[in-house]
């Protein structure tokens, strides 16, 4: 007896989540036909050539193109939403972050429910990757959030407004089944490519955020197209974290990461009053485990253990970051975090009120911030509160 194969189109399969998803659905080509959408580059190219030796149609396009996206809705059955501008290049270009974003939703909505109208029989799940940055800023001891808190992105993020009105337009749809799950950060290689974008001086050291490797990510696109997902899930906004041993604090992760790459402490390279103290998103998830009850796509893993298999997958080149002496690390750190514009010592050179408002609250209260051996180590429960 043949089984009718699941056509997932998937849009992103060349970042880290949607590259993650399509190395999952290659271990079950009995249950899936993939296809997906990238732009027409060299490196797209490189990255899928592997997978279209199995199998995978691409369709080279952009997810503004109309005529593209429809070739791969039309025969679909599921509709995986995770292409889009993201971080730190959206805070680069916010208004294409804006018209990328919200538009690509938009016409994908647009294009199903044409089909859904046209035969009242066809029903196409549409998956949407929403972001933790969807919510306001939280900082301690107001760390804890879940699905239905309020939607309020920090001021300056056009990626988080994106999401949010994205988002916005699947939950007003009018189609017949549709999710959005909510993603936090995702342990990758590519986080230490960030490492020279005054971004990085935006995340508060004493803000949390509940991470998520990309294997479980990539098994959440897979565990969300199968058939037997119940009826019930659909039509409904989730929250997507690791649980439990992926909560930390942001200056946890700032050890954690440079320990794995035998780098100096934070202590050695930056200065508490180069970063933000609040005005960005971060939160842990009192309901990140309600998806994982329903999908099953989380292996047992530690925060420790995933950052060993990430210390595998970087370059040769960051291996010899321990050769560099820790003032010459912090001299090129402060730098970045003096970039024109983006970075919160520019804001403060400048003397931009908006930005010192939003970064710290105040200037008197960025002068108050206090030094490493003044800073109290954040000591919080990692447990789900009852």
């Amino acid at each position: 007896m043949n089984i009718k194969k699941t056509n997932v189109f998937l849009t992103g399969a060349t970042g880290v989540m949607g590259m993650a998803g399509l190395r999952e659905f290659m271990n079950r080509p009995e249950d899936y036909s993939v296809t997906v959408l990238a732009r027409n580059t060299k490196k797209n190219h490189q990255k899928l050539r592997t997978f279209i030796d199995k199998g995978v149609r691409v369709i080279w396009g952009d997810l503004l193109d109309e005529t593209s996206l429809k070739k791969g809705i039309e025969n679909a059955d599921i509709v995986l939403h995770v292409g889009g501008m993201v971080s730190p290049m959206a805070e680069h270009f916010p208004e294409k972050t804006l018209k990328v974003n919200v538009g690509s939703m938009k016409s994908i909505i647009r294009l199903v429910e044409d089909l859904e109208n046209q035969d009242p029989s066809t029903a196409i799940k549409v998956v949407y990757i929403g972001s933790v940055s969807q919510y306001e800023s939280r900082i301690p001891p107001n760390h804890w959030g879940k699905v239905g808190d309020p939607l309020k992105g920090a001021k300056f993020d056009a990626y988080a407004e994106s999401k949010i009105k994205a988002e916005e337009a699947l939950v007003n749809s009018n189609l017949k089944k549709w999710v959005s799950l909510r993603q936090t950060a995702i342990l990758h290689p590519g986080l230490l490519m960030k490492a020279n974008d005054p971004v990085t001086f935006h995340v508060p050291l004493q803000g949390v955020i509940e991470w998520i490797t990309t294997e479980d990510s990539g098994r959440l696109l897979e565990r969300v197209s199968r058939k037997d997902v119940p009826d019930d899930f659909w039509g409904k906004c989730y929250n997507v974290g690791g649980g439990e041993p992926f909560r930390l604090t942001n200056l946890e992760f700032e050890r954690g990461i440079l320990k794995a790459l035998g780098c100096p402490p934070p202590e050695k390279i930056f200065e508490p009053n180069w970063f933000a103290t609040q005005n960005f998103h971060g939160m842990w998830f009192e309901d990140s485990d309600d998806l994982d009850k329903i999908l099953h796509f989380r292996n047992p893993d530690s925060f420790e253990e995933a950052l060993n298999r990430l210390k595998k997958q970087i370059p040769w080149y960051f291996k010899l970051a321990p050769l560099a002496p820790a003032f010459i690390i912090k001299v090129f750190m402060k730098k970045v975090a003096a970039h024109p514009e983006l970075g919160p010592l520019s804001w403060i050179k400048t003397n931009d009120l908006e930005r010192i408002s939003a970064a710290w609250g105040s200037l008197e209260a960025y002068r108050k911030i206090p030094s490493w051996s003044q800073l109290k180590p954040l000591t919080l429960s990692k447990s789900t509160p009852s």
